[in-house]
């Protein structure tokens, strides 16, 4: 039986949505609270047993690599002025265990190019695809959810959420028969179809554990939805010769490529963050709940 001991953060893209705080720099590194989208995205896949951290990135996406390497100036700075707690968390941000690739995607051609170019580091393995930028609060993760159907099916997974009808233009979109509780077998799958043409309302939310085989697949593909190579139509072409379920995750998910997403997940993480939570919701119902006599 194979295990998915491997996840591929594609983060190439340009962010445009969040111009221009991320001219320089990259939207996977704009935090909640106090760490990154790219952060919380690496906890998620090591919660889920994952040791290499496989991280598509473009020319602008060095900080990416920086945030998780060892800061060694910093730490003796940390240490110097006793600040052990600080000093700890940046210590344990990764386990040892843990291994870090880069790999550097030239052009920007797609989420279905950025998992291509992970191919040699993954090579005939299965593996996690894990988009930043969809932050989903679950217990467990999302990640260990599916890795969980993985490991019983040994098949390729996306994870799915119902989504309004007329937002499918937004999402690759899944028609699919029930097979258990919250498990469905897909049938056909399309990439951001107008309403009228959507097989159903099941959208895929940037979480995937992958058979190798999609990258046979991934290179026969040609170019679909806005000129790019869409992982959507390599899965689609998969289910020719693979079964690919659609798994329902439990959990919050929200969509930080937007900015109405960031910032409703930036106020609910700050309600339950253990240093400012209490100021903050103070503040939350001061400003909003409160009402005149």
């Amino acid at each position: 039986m194979k295990r998915v001991t491997k996840a591929v953060f594609p983060a190439a893209g340009m962010g445009t949505r969040f111009l221009p705080a991320t001219k320089a720099n990259p939207k996977e590194m704009l935090p909640i609270v106090d760490k990154p989208l790219i952060q919380y995205a690496a906890e998620e896949a090591i919660a889920a047993g994952i040791t290499d951290l496989i991280f598509i990135i473009g020319r602008s996406k060095r900080a990416i690599a920086d945030h998780f390497d060892k800061a060694y100036e910093l730490e003796i700075e940390l240490e110097a002025k006793g600040k052990f707690e600080a000093l700890q968390e940046l210590r344990d941000m990764l386990p040892s265990s843990v291994n870090c690739i880069y790999i550097r995607q030239a052009e920007a051609l797609g989420l279905g190019h950025a998992v291509l170019c992970a191919k040699p580091a993954v090579n005939d393995e299965p593996f996690a695809v894990i988009l930043a930028d969809d932050l989903i609060d679950a217990q467990p993760g999302v990640v260990r959810q599916m890795c969980d159907q993985f490991d019983y099916y040994q098949c390729s997974l996306v994870g799915v959420q119902p989504v309004d009808p007329k937002d499918t233009g937004s999402y690759g979109i899944v028609a699919s028969e029930p097979l258990s509780e919250r498990l469905n077998r897909i049938t056909r799958i399309v990439e951001k179809p107008k309403p009228e043409d959507a097989p159903s309302n099941l959208g895929v939310v940037g979480r995937y554990v992958l058979t190798p085989r999609i990258f046979d697949h991934l290179r026969r593909i040609e170019r679909g939805a806005g000129g790019e190579l869409q992982l959507t139509d390599a899965i689609q072409s998969l289910l020719k010769e693979q079964q690919v379920l659609a798994y329902e995750y439990t959990g919050t998910r929200y969509d930080c490529g937007s900015k109405a997403g960031y910032l409703k997940a930036t106020v609910e993480y700050a309600m339950k963050h253990p240093e400012v939570a209490e100021e903050f919701s103070r503040y939350i119902t001061e400003r909003f709940c409160a009402r005149p006599a």
